[in-house]
C-alpha cells in the first residue's frame, strides 16, 4: 500500500511541520520560564529590565530583517556595522547643517550606494559576496575613521532623537515602533508577494529561478540596497538613542545579526526566510545576555555562550541544497 496513504506517516508529517514551524518560540519561551524563575529575586521581570531587552535588541532585530532576504537569496553582506557607522556619521553631519529631512535622506543615501556597490560587485564582477562585502567593510570602516578624525559627532536636535530611538510614544518606546515597522513590512514583503517569492526561489536553486524566467542578478542586486538603507535606518536610530554618532556604531553588531537569523531558522545557505523568527532570534540572544549579566557571568562568558548556541542553530539548520 502507498505509505502516502498511511495515517501514521501523514500524522507524524504534521506533527514534523508543526515542531519545526513554531520550535524556536517554544524555545524563547522555555529561556524566559528558566530565566524567570532562577532571576525572579534579582529584577528580571521587572518592567524596566524587560523594557531595557526591547530596547537593546531592537536595532540587531532591524538588521536581522534586512540580512534575512540576503542570506535567503543565498548572499551574505558582511558590510552592514560599516554601513551604520559611516550612515550616522553622515546624518549627523548634515543635522548640524540643515533639517532632519536632509539628514535622513542623505544618511539613507549612503546606504543605498554602498549596496548598490556591492550589487555591483557581486552581480556584474561575479565577486563572492563574502569577499566583496568583507573589502567594502574595511573601505567604509576607513572612510568613517577619516571623515571624522576619531571624533563623536554630537546631535542636539531634541525632535530627531525623539524620532529616531530616544523618545516614547506614551510607554512604548519608538525603537519599539520602528521595530514593529520593520518586521511587519519584511514579513509582507517575503511572505504576499511576488518579490519574496523571488526572493527565496533565488536562494533554493538560482538555475531553476533563472529558467523560471526570474532575473536573480535583479533581485540580489536590489536586496543588497534595500540591505545597506536598512543599515542606515540602524545608524539613525543609534544615533537618536545615544544623541551623538560614532564610528565605532555597528563595529560589533554583525555577529549577532547572524546569530539572530540562524537562530531565528533561517538557512545559511539560502531558499528560507522567516522574518519573525530572526526577530524573535534577536529577542532571544538580548534575553539570554540579559539574563547571563544577572547570574553574573562575564562578557567574555557571554561571547563564548552566543557563540555555542549559533553552531548549534547551524547544526539544526535545514542541510546545503543537493547539486
Amino acid at each position: 500500500m502507498n505509505s502516502v496513504n498511511n495515517p501514521e506517516n501523514n500524522s507524524e508529517s504534521i506533527s514534523g511541520f508543526k515542531i519545526k514551524d513554531y520550535a524556536i518560540y517554544l524555545i524563547m519561551l522555555g529561556i524566559f520560564i528558566v530565566f524567570a524563575f532562577f532571576l525572579r529575586n534579582r529584577g528580571f521581570l521587572s518592567i524596566v529590565n524587560l523594557m531595557n531587552i526591547f530596547r537593546q535588541t531592537a536595532i540587531i532585530s532591524i538588521m536581522a530583517v534586512g540580512f534575512t532576504f540576503v542570506i535567503a537569496s543565498g548572499e551574505f553582506d558582511l558590510s552592514i556595522g560599516s554601513t551604520v557607522a559611516l550612515s550616522a556619521l553622515v546624518g549627523s553631519l548634515m543635522l548640524q547643517r540643515t533639517g532632519i529631512f536632509p539628514a535622513v535622506i542623505a544618511a539613507v543615501a549612503v546606504g543605498a550606494v554602498i549596496g548598490f556597490v556591492n550589487g555591483f560587485f557581486v552581480v556584474r564582477a561575479r565577486m563572492p559576496s563574502f569577499l566583496a562585502t568583507i573589502a567594502m567593510m574595511g573601505i567604509i570602516h576607513g572612510l568613517a575613521r577619516w571623515i571624522t578624525h576619531l571624533q563623536a559627532i554630537p546631535v542636539l536636535n531634541d525632535r530627531f532623537t525623539y524620532i529616531f530611538g530616544g523618545g516614547n510614544l506614551g510607554p512604548i518606546p519608538t525603537l519599539f515602533v520602528w521595530t514593529l515597522i520593520v518586521m511587519v513590512f519584511g514579513q509582507i514583503a517575503m511572505v504576499k508577494t511576488l518579490f519574496g517569492r523571488k526572493v527565496l526561489a533565488t536562494g533554493g536553486n538560482v538555475v531553476a529561478a533563472r529558467l523560471a524566467g526570474i532575473n536573480t542578478d535583479k533581485v540580489k542586486w536590489v536586496l543588497f540596497i534595500i540591505m545597506g538603507m536598512i543599515a542606515s535606518l540602524a545608524g539613525l536610530l543609534y544615533t537618536g538613542r545615544l544623541h551623538a554618532a560614532r564610528y565605532t556604531y555597528g563595529g560589533q553588531d554583525l555577529f549577532t545579526i547572524v546569530a539572530a537569523v540562524v537562530i531565528g531558522g533561517n538557512s545559511i545557505y539560502g531558499g528560507t526566510g522567516t522574518i519573525i523568527g530572526a526577530v524573535v532570534g534577536s529577542l532571544i540572544l538580548g534575553m539570554v545576555n540579559n539574563g547571563l549579566i544577572l547570574f553574573g557571568f562575564s562578557v567574555d562568558q557571554q561571547v563564548i555562550f552566543r557563540g555555542v548556541m549559533i553552531l548549534v542553530a547551524v547544526a539544526l539548520s535545514p542541510s546545503a541544497p543537493k547539486e
